[in-house]
Order: C-alpha cells, then sequence, then structure tokens
C-alpha cells in the first residue's frame, strides 16, 4: 500500500488538467507513421502506476474541499476502480471506502471478506468491518467522528445504490449530499495516458470496422457482421465489437427486432466499441452496400457536414452546448427539421472509462470545455421507413481546438476512413 503523505511529499498534490498536442497523444510507432499496421496495437503502452491513482485521489480532495463537503463514500464500480485500482463486486452487503482531505482512505468492509479485502485494498490501511447482524452504515458516523467532521456533511458518489443511501440516512444524523460533482469534475479531465488509452482504443475499433467492411455479402446477417468486427477487434489485440443496421433497421438510432439479410443498395450503419487499459471507444460508421443513390449520398453529406461543423467550433473554453447548436443548424439549414425532429438526440456524451459519461455535448449544457476532456461527436439523421446515417468519432478538446481518437475520418460515404 502507499500512503498519501509519502507521495505528497515526493510530488506534491497533482493537477490533471492539461493542454493537449496531437503529439503526444498518438505515440505513434514507426510502423504506424510507415502504413503498417501490427496485430497488436496494445503493446508497448504505459501501466498505470501508484502515483497515477493518488494524483486521483489528491484531485478529488481538491474538489471536496472547494464544494464544501466533508468526505466522500464511494461503493464497488468504475468509481472504486478509478480511484483505488480496486475492483469490487456490488452486492447486498456494503464495501467501499470514505475519502475526507486530510486523511488516506477509510473502508468499510464486511467481517468475513476481511481477509480478501486486504489482498485487494491498496491505498488505505484502515478497515472497518461488521458483521451479519450489524448495521455498516452506523460505521460511517464513527469514520466522520474520527476525521473530526461528527455529523457532517458525507458526499454519496452517483452509483451509490438507493437501499444504501436511505439506510446511512436512518442510521446516522450524517447530512447527505450528492457527491457526483466530485467525481465527475475529478474524471472529466483526463491525463496523458488516458488519453493515449483512448487513441489506441479508437483507432482499433476503426481498423475492425474497415477489416469487417472488406468481408460483406450479400445475403450476411447482422450476426455474420458482428462476429466479423469482433474477432477483427481480436486481432488488433482488444475486446470489442460492434452492431450492424441494414437498410430501414437503420432508422433506428439504437437498432431494432428487425433482422433483414443484406442486400445490394442497403445502408449499413454500424456502432460498437473496445477497451484498452479500461478505457473505452465508441465509433459509429454509416456506408452504402453497392452504389449510393441520390437521397443517401445527400443525406449523408448533410450529417458529414454537422459533424465538421461542430469540430470547427470546439475548442477549450467553449460552452458544451455550442457544439451541439453548431452541429443542429446545419441538419435544419439543410431542410431535416429543426430541433430533434430528424437529427433525433444529443450531439454527444463524454467517454472515458465508461462509453458514456459526464459531461454532454447537449443543448442545455454550459458547462465550459477544458483541454483533456473527452467526447464523442455524433450528429445523425434518422428517416423512418427509409434509413438512417450517423457519423460518429471520439476526440480530446485541447487549448485551441480538438484531436480526433484514431484518426481516420469518414471523408465520404464511399470513403468511411478517410
Amino acid at each position: 500500500m502507499t500512503s498519501r503523505r509519502s507521495f505528497l511529499k515526493a510530488t506534491g498534490t497533482a493537477s490533471l488538467a492539461m493542454g493537449l498536442g496531437a503529439n503526444i497523444l498518438l505515440g505513434k510507432s514507426n510502423s504506424l507513421a510507415n502504413g503498417i499496421i501490427p496485430d497488436d496495437l496494445t503493446k508497448g503502452l504505459p501501466n498505470l502506476l501508484d502515483s497515477d491513482f493518488l494524483a486521483r485521489q489528491n484531485m478529488a480532495r481538491k474538489w471536496l474541499v472547494e464544494l464544501e463537503i466533508d468526505a466522500l463514500f464511494v461503493e464497488g464500480g468504475v468509481n472504486m476502480n478509478y480511484f483505488m485500482d480496486t475492483s469490487w463486486w456490488m452486492s447486498e452487503r456494503m464495501f467501499g471506502f470514505v475519502l475526507s482531505p486530510d486523511h488516506d482512505p477509510i473502508w468499510i468492509c464486511p467481517a468475513f471478506e476481511l481477509k480478501r479485502a486486504k489482498e485487494l485494498i491498496r491505498f488505505g490501511r484502515d478497515i472497518r468491518t461488521w458483521e451479519e447482524h450489524e448495521s455498516p452504515f452506523k460505521l460511517l458516523s464513527g469514520i466522520m467522528k474520527d476525521i473530526g467532521k461528527p455529523g457532517g456533511k458525507l458526499g454519496v458518489g452517483p452509483n451509490v445504490r438507493n437501499f444504501m443511501t436511505e439506510g446511512i440516512r436512518k442510521d446516522t444524523a450524517l447530512h447527505l449530499v450528492n457527491g457526483a460533482p466530485v467525481t465527475e469534475n475529478t474524471r472529466a479531465v483526463k491525463t496523458e495516458k488516458e488519453i493515449r488509452y483512448l487513441d489506441v482504443a479508437n483507432r482499433i475499433t476503426k481498423l475492425a470496422y474497415r477489416d469487417a467492411f472488406g468481408q460483406l455479402q450479400e445475403g450476411m446477417s447482422r450476426g455474420d457482421l458482428s462476429t466479423n468486427i469482433r474477432n477483427a477487434h481480436t486481432k488488433y489485440g482488444a475486446a470489442g465489437g460492434g452492431s450492424g443496421l441494414f437498410g430501414s433497421a437503420s432508422a433506428f438510432p439504437h437498432g431494432t427486432k428487425e433482422h433483414k439479410p443484406l442486400r445490394e443498395g442497403d445502408i449499413i450503419l454500424v456502432d460498437g466499441g473496445c477497451s484498452v487499459k479500461g478505457y473505452r471507444s465508441d465509433v459509429s460508421r454509416t456506408i452504402v452496400f453497392g452504389q449510393a443513390n441520390k437521397k443517401q449520398r445527400e443525406v449523408f453529406e448533410v450529417v458529414r457536414e454537422a459533424h465538421a461543423a461542430a469540430f470547427r467550433v470546439i475548442k477549450s473554453g467553449l460552452p458544451c452546448r455550442e457544439a451541439d447548436m453548431a452541429a443542429r443548424k446545419i441538419v435544419e439549414k439543410a431542410g431535416h427539421g429543426a430541433g430533434y425532429e430528424t437529427f433525433a438526440h444529443r450531439l454527444g456524451h463524454g467517454i472515458g472509462m465508461e462509453g458514456h459519461e459526464f459531461p454532454y455535448l447537449v443543448g442545455s449544457n454550459w458547462l465550459k470545455m477544458q483541454a483533456g476532456m473527452t467526447f464523442t461527436n455524433e450528429p445523425g439523421i434518422y428517416l423512418y421507413g427509409e434509413f438512417g446515417v450517423r457519423i460518429e468519432d471520439s476526440f480530446a478538446v485541447t487549448e485551441n481546438g480538438y484531436h480526433v481518437f484514431g484518426e481516420m475520418l469518414s471523408t465520404s460515404i464511399e470513403t468511411p476512413f478517410g
């Protein structure tokens, strides 16, 4: 275990915000630069170190102070992995940690799981246990007293389940508040390592799609395409996949029960991704099997221009809503309806350890982007009974613009990877 104090003495409190340039994002090898694609693109990626997790904990402590929250409680799930490098299944028994500004993490654990917990917990030596007939929630009162905040303000992590929150309310006198601003603001700005993982993950998914598109055959099923995409992901070193929608089914943004075999002239809309070092890709591509007709080509070009319009405005300091509005104006100007009439969803979402995470590119979000925030840019037009088109690329915000993860932008309906 590494203590917070020893890390602070060695490095000082870390700041995760940074300016990002394409040269540090890709870390390209000579083989990639020469157009030679190795089978496993994940080889040579750096691992996360204790210092990375301690920096995350210290950033969360800064947010606790900023938001005037005395401590944060987190149970099993992505946030536990993110802050503590600890995985624990979410059962009916309380297991989690309390993080406060001036103390190492304090854990709550079922007594019979203590030996296992000691094997897994890497940060914080104080593990408080409860027997099966006891209330684990009461342990929080003792923890808050020991950190000098009896009856204080406890932030509840966004993934803490309702029965635990209600149990804390019933068995303690603590003032419970929403802890999501602490976890979300900490996770929103990615480090150089996280950016690199995301870049490689998205590159792999794009290469996997490209390989699978080269195997299209008339009469194949959606399942056949999914199998080819999954196998290609494995070839490039990641577990992942993608789902394809053919013809009129492509008008359903997240799919339909309709299953028709691939036919000449069908739109194919593929969406999917993979995980590299715990970080997700999310990519959508739209192509036509055979020759695109006039309407397919026209709608595709509107979506491509909406995608480009969003990228033209993106930079650090831009309110998230402005990117959504820039793309939506293109769709409306082209005569495809205002608001969500055919462009039926927000422009994009945050991406990192979860495929969808804070913050969001939507018209109601005035939050200003920061360098190191990561999002998807995925405008679409959906014409029920006919077809749908979506183009999606994940990217990092930089001080003066953006960097597209995995590059390979779609430049036309015939060239989905540039």
